[in-house]
C-alpha cells in the first residue's frame, strides 16, 4: 500500500517495479495478493522529511541576527506551540519584558536629570538671594555707623592741633578715641566695607561726588584734589560716594 500523502510536498524518491523484475522473482505471487496492472506498473513512494520544518518556518519570523521575534501572523501561542513550545514562548515574553523595563529606565533617568537640574537652579537661586540679603543688611548697618566714624575722625583731626598744649590725661583720652576709631574701621573692613579711593584718582561720577571745583595747573583736569568725606562700598554696591574737590582747567 502507498504511504499516505501529506499536505505539503517533500523530497520524492521514485521506486519502480517493472515486469522484468517480476520475471526474476522465483515463484508466483501469493494468493490473495493484489497484482499490479499495466497502468500501475510504476509505483512511487514519497518522503516528506521537511514538511514539519517548512510549516514551522512559515509560522515563525526571525530578525536580522537570526533570533526569533514572533510569529509572522501575530499568533504568539500558535507559533510557540509549533516552533519551540514553552521555551520559545518564555524567550519572547522575556524579550518583551526587557524592552518594557528599558523604556521605564530611560524615563526614570530623564526624570532624575530634570529633578537634578531643578535642584541645582534652586540652590543657585537660594545662594544668590542669601548673598543679596547679607549685603543689604551689612550695607544698612554700615550706612548707620559711617556718621559715627566721621565724627570720631573729625574729633581726632581737631584735637591733634592742640594735643601738645594739653595735659597727659587729655592725650591718653585722645589715644582711647583713636583706638575706638581704628577698631570700628577694622569691624567694617571685616564685613567687607572698603573705602573708596579718591585723592589723586580720576573723577568718577559713579564713585565720587564733586562738592568743590578749583582751577589749577598742578593737577590734570577732572582729577580729585582732596577728599572731604570718605566714601565706602561693599563689593560692587556703593554705600556712600566720596565727597571730593575736583581740579578743573585754569
Amino acid at each position: 500500500m502507498a504511504p499516505e500523502e501529506k499536505g505539503s510536498t517533500g523530497n520524492r524518491i521514485p521506486i519502480s517495479f517493472s515486469e522484468a523484475d517480476d520475471e526474476t522473482n522465483s515463484g508466483a505471487p501469493p494468493e490473495g495478493s493484489a497484482t499490479p496492472s499495466d497502468s500501475d506498473a510504476d509505483w512511487e513512494v514519497t518522503f516528506d522529511e521537511d514538511s514539519d520544518e517548512d510549516e514551522t518556518e512559515s509560522e515563525v519570523a526571525v530578525d536580522g541576527s537570526g533570533s526569533p521575534t514572533g510569529p509572522a501572523d501575530g499568533s504568539l501561542g500558535e507559533a510557540a506551540a509549533r516552533a519551540g513550545g514553552p521555551e520559545l514562548a518564555e524567550l519572547l515574553a522575556t524579550r518583551a519584558e526587557m524592552k518594557r523595563l528599558e523604556g521605564e529606565v530611560k524615563e526614570l533617568r530623564e526624570s532624575v536629570a530634570r529633578r537634578q537640574a531643578d535642584f541645582e537652579n534652586y540652590r543657585k537661586r537660594m545662594d544668590r538671594e542669601r548673598s543679596d540679603t547679607y549685603n543689604r543688611v551689612v550695607a544698612d548697618i554700615a550706612a548707620k555707623l559711617l556718621p559715627v566714624l566721621d565724627n570720631l575722625k573729625r574729633a581726632l583731626e581737631t584735637e591733634a592741633s592742640v594735643e601738645a598744649s594739653e595735659s597727659d590725661e587729655f592725650r591718653h583720652f585722645l589715644s582711647g578715641v583713636d583706638l575706638i576709631y581704628k577698631q570700628l574701621t577694622g569691624v567694617l573692613d571685616a564685613l567687607g566695607v572698603k573705602p573708596v579711593l579718591a585723592e589723586g584718582e580720576q573723577f568718577d561720577p559713579h564713585l565720587h561726588e564733586a562738592v568743590v571745583t578749583e582751577p589749577t595747573d598742578e593737577y590734570e583736569p577732572d582729577t580729585v584734589m582732596q577728599e572731604i568725606v570718605r566714601g565706602f562700598r561693599l563689593g560692587d554696591k556703593l554705600i556712600r560716594p566720596a565727597l571730593v574737590k575736583v581740579a578743573v582747567k585754569k
